[in-house]
């Protein structure tokens, strides 16, 4: 697939033009992932509550029946149950890896296997997160060519 960029001017507005042959689940990928690169969620911190854009989020983390977003050095509560937020987002760059953590494909720096059949991933804020071990052959599909 090639890829061409044109520089305009400031007063025009952007736009992603896409020239394929099929609408087929490739360039339905990138077509939600442009959309999704404006949606935002309100999140809550120290009772004040802001706007969080979808890509900067690292992972969600459900704990004691909350659920938080992990930004590169900032934490929110959201409103939303881990499943209501998966099903939203279900096509996009996110991804289940275990019973309470979603993680955001896009923030992943590295893999690597860990014990009992899990994997470790780091993110690009450094931290690690453990893929469990029944989510580990849906990682391996959704990057060998599944919905990233």
């Amino acid at each position: 697939m090639k890829v061409n960029i044109e520089r305009i001017e400031n007063e025009k507005e952007e736009q992603v033009l896409i020239r394929c042959i099929e609408i087929n689940s490739k360039v339905n990928e990138i077509i939600d992932f442009v959309k999704s690169r404006d949606i935002t969620l309100s999140g809550t911190k120290d009772a004040k509550i802001y706007s969080i854009f979808l890509q900067d989020i690292f992972y969600i983390e459900s704990v004691d029946n909350k659920v938080f977003t992990y930004l590169e050095d900032d934490v929110y509560e959201l409103k939303y149950k881990l499943y209501e937020f998966e099903s939203m987002f279900e096509i996009s760059q996110f991804f289940r890896c275990s019973k309470s953590v979603i993680v955001n494909l896009m923030k992943i720096e590295s893999f690597k296997p860990a014990l009992n059949g899990r994997f470790t991933v780091k993110l690009l804020n450094g931290e690690d997160i453990i893929i469990s071990r029944q989510y580990v052959s849906q990682l391996k599909n959704r990057l060998k060519g599944g919905n990233v």
